[in-house]
């Protein structure tokens, strides 16, 4: 029997302006979860780590599928190596899709819009709408301080107990770990 290809979606900065090892960490991740029989969803971007995400699964000769809004078509914002684009009206679908899509979660460094997602998701993993793991990769601690904000919260009851809602790793390796325990 022929195994499902399961895919994982992962959040990540959009800026190429950023320090390369981050770039490396997202290479290695997608060349890992390519290495690993996944394949990668993410926002489509020419840039930053969705960029490098996408060249690491395809160097490992798996598939990249973006989910672009139109207007971010129309400039050109997409990686010209995509296995697949799917194309959305909107922000809101794009998230949407790339969740309903999706076999698990990963959160990169990034900025507000990694930020945005990763929120987004975990409050669709609290109301049962995503049922599948959903993974902070807190690499060299970048994360610390939203860990830090969620058990703040947890702590005068705004909010469950974070540990429910994501895991927290430190490498791409663990990440990857997870998703394969399923």
């Amino acid at each position: 029997m022929e195994q499902v290809k399961k895919g994982i979606v992962v959040y990540g900065a959009s800026s190429s302006g950023i320090d390369v090892k981050y770039k490396t960490l997202a290479r290695e991740l997608g060349r890992m979860l390519g290495e690993n029989g996944f394949y990668l969803i993410n926002g489509g971007g020419r840039g930053g780590l969705m960029q490098e995400s996408i060249e690491g699964i395809i160097e490992a000769g798996g598939e990249a599928v973006g989910v672009l809004p139109e207007f971010m078509m129309h400039k050109e914002w997409n990686h010209p190596d995509l296995t697949e684009t799917i194309v959305t009206d909107g922000m809101h679908p794009r998230k949407a899709k790339m969740a309903e899509m999706s076999s698990g979660a990963i959160a990169l460094p990034g900025g507000i819009g990694t930020l945005d997602e990763l929120c987004e998701i975990m409050t669709w993993h609290q109301l049962g709408l995503y049922r599948h793991k959903v993974i902070i990769l807190n690499y060299e601690g970048f994360y610390d301080p939203l860990i830090e904000m969620f058990e703040k919260m947890h702590d005068l009851h705004f909010m469950r107990d974070n540990r429910k809602l994501c895991h927290i790793v430190a490498t791409a390796a663990e990440a990857v770990e997870l998703l394969l325990a399923d």
